[in-house]
């Protein structure tokens, strides 16, 4: 098989994108159950700017508490001070403090309305029923918790000349509620050179919305130096060791400087540490000036270092198009103004279908279809310039495959994919060589999608969601320890990558079937569709790229065996599905299912 040779090698190493430089803008339109609203991104402070809400702002006793759910937002010198004037002075020492670079916020999602009890004194019992969602830390990582389910807080009218009310009994711990943290904080993205240093690996982080430049400019620097979260560790290299911030960054004329320690100091450490944060500050521009220990050392242009090919981020695949399976075939099917090729897969080949994934990878595709042969489904496997004519079978055939996932390595000679068969994770080449992958997780696995980057997949285990790092070695894949991240959903069904740090996938609402979108962390969920009306079998997005007409936030499913796309949200009909002869008079249309895309 020919392979391309991999483009943007700087020392043999390849550097990655931000959404705002791979096509997936800082803010954009998704359609909530065909409305629109606004998901942010990569924005730095998703346009935030106020400050949470003070005591005084309503005397409601469920809003009160709502507003008590906000107070911790912001700068975490004045946290406690912030949440302090909601509770009754007598009552605030119960509320232990800590210092502010061990402040730590417990995020919350209410499951329900806040339940108010009226006492006979004249005082209220508000009980708030909670899901936990994680820890905020200091560093901006948002890692998961366990606790309570509810938390319970009483409130008297205040008596000392004050308005509104006081809180007189409360959990001793900071609380914030996920709208808080939606409203009063940035999400930020940071990266991190891959384990095998060919690829950068994007990271979520927190910053309240209220910081100004030069902090952000210091706190990125610092999360740097401080290190991945521990889920991701694993897939993604450190700064050399010893390496620190010496003091806060500044700015003068547009010319930021960054003074370090970095043991070991070279131009190649340099070079690509400022390639790090020219993508991790991709908001900035002007000059970045490094510094080790007060000498200069290496300076960049932010904007024109993420502007140069050799250092985007994700590689440029093509545009994107659409496919179906109609009938046991992959089918191209039409969207108005979007392209649609031909099927990159040989006729001979391309009947039984059950599901695909394609990818493009370099000159070549990479093609692996589910197909059933004798009742029994089997993973077939090809890598060549369209159409692949050449295909492997895997060896054994398996009751159940789900749809497979190409990882996007950069390494183009050795392919690899990720499929789920019999409730259980597999790895497979490009000779269809099935790998059983052991996760330190409970229950069966049922669906895997991989990231644009293509070291982070997604995974539903035990009918939960879960995110895991990859890390390649010898032209193989290890799925390191994965992290379960907490939804609303239940029973879930499918997942894809919806964009860089974001996942859309199907389960389980209020015993409906319903599509939510997540971040990465679990942090920010929302409903994109609740009346799904069938469960969700399959599930295809495109995060947007380098190139193409698609929108942002695209993807397609599959229900009742019927596919489905969004944007506007509408099912896929017989007619827009392309090379299909029509039914005879009298006759009906197949529905197309398990749609996806190629890119």
């Amino acid at each position: 098989m020919r392979r391309a040779l991999v483009a943007g090698l700087l020392a043999g190493v390849v550097l990655p994108v931000g959404l705002a430089g791979c096509g997936i803008p800082e803010q954009t339109e998704v359609h909530v159950d065909g409305r629109p609203s606004t998901a942010a991104e990569a924005g730095p402070l998703n346009g935030h700017s106020a400050q949470p809400p003070t005591r005084t702002a309503s005397s409601d006793p469920s809003q009160f508490i709502l507003n008590y759910l906000a107070a911790a937002a912001g700068e975490r010198e004045q946290a406690y001070a912030r949440v302090k004037e909601f509770i009754a002075r007598e009552y605030q020492p119960r509320l232990r403090e800590k210092q502010s670079s061990e402040v730590e916020l417990t995020v919350v999602r209410l499951r329900e309305k806040a339940e108010v009890t009226l006492n006979n004194e004249g005082t209220w019992e508000v009980t708030v029923p909670v899901q936990q969602v994680g820890v905020l830390r200091p560093d901006g990582t948002l890692t998961p918790t366990g606790g309570d389910t509810e938390y319970v807080f009483k409130l008297r009218p205040a008596d000392d000349g004050h308005n509104g009310l006081f809180i007189t009994e409360m959990p001793n711990v900071l609380l914030l509620s996920d709208d808080a943290l939606r409203s009063y904080y940035g999400i930020h993205p940071i990266y991190f050179w891959s384990a095998d240093q060919n690829r950068l690996v994007p990271d979520q982080r927190y910053l309240p919305a209220t910081v100004p430049n030069e902090r952000r400019v210091t706190e990125v620097v610092k999360w740097l130096a401080f290190g991945p979260p521990e889920w991701l560790a694993q897939g993604v290299s450190r700064l050399p060791g010893g390496t620190a911030l010496i003091n806060n960054a500044t700015n003068a004329n547009n010319r930021w400087e960054v003074n370090l320690t970095m043991p070991d100091a070279n131009e190649l450490k340099l070079a690509k540490l400022a390639t790090q944060l020219a993508w991790s500050l991709r908001d900035f521009k002007g000059k970045l000036q490094l510094k080790i220990q007060n000498q200069n050392r290496h300076t960049v242009d932010l904007e024109q270092q993420r502007e140069k090919t050799e250092f985007a981020l994700y590689p440029t695949a093509g545009m994107p198009e659409r496919f179906c399976v109609y009938d046991g075939v992959i089918h191209s099917f039409s969207i108005a103004g979007e392209p649609a090729g031909p099927v990159p897969v040989s006729d001979k080949v391309n009947k039984g279908v059950v599901s695909a994934a394609l990818s493009r990878a370099g000159d070549e595709v990479l093609a692996a279809l589910v197909v059933t042969r004798s009742d029994r489904q089997r993973l077939m496997v090809g890598a060549d310039p369209a159409p692949v004519t050449l295909f492997t079978g895997s060896e054994k055939s398996y009751g159940s495959i789900g749809r497979p996932t190409w990882l996007r390595s950069p390494d183009l000679d050795h392919p690899t994919g990720l499929v789920v068969a019999d409730g259980r994770l597999y790895r497979f080449d490009s000779m269809a060589v099935m790998t059983p992958i052991t996760l330190a997780a409970p229950g069966a696995v049922t669906a895997v999608a991989g990231s644009y980057d293509g070291h982070r997949i997604a995974l539903i285990i035990g009918g939960q969601l879960w995110v895991a790092s990859v890390s390649f070695d010898g032209g193989g894949a290890t799925v390191n320890q994965p992290r379960r991240l907490v939804t609303r959903l239940t029973g879930l069904t499918a997942v894809d990558w919806y964009a860089e740090n974001q996942l859309v996938f199907a389960g389980i609402e209020a015993g409906r079937p319903a599509i939510y979108q997540t971040y990465v962390d679990g942090g920010l969920e929302t409903a994109l569709k609740r009346e799904v009306g069938a469960e969700v079998t399959q599930l295809a997005a495109y995060p947007g790229g380098p190139v193409g007409v698609l929108p942002s936030f695209s993807y397609m499913y599959e229900a009742n065996k019927v596919a489905y796309r969004n944007n506007p949200f509408e099912p896929i009909k017989p007619d827009q599905v392309r090379d299909v002869t029509p039914p005879t008079p009298g006759g009906k249309a197949l529905n197309p299912t398990a749609p996806f895309f190629l890119y």
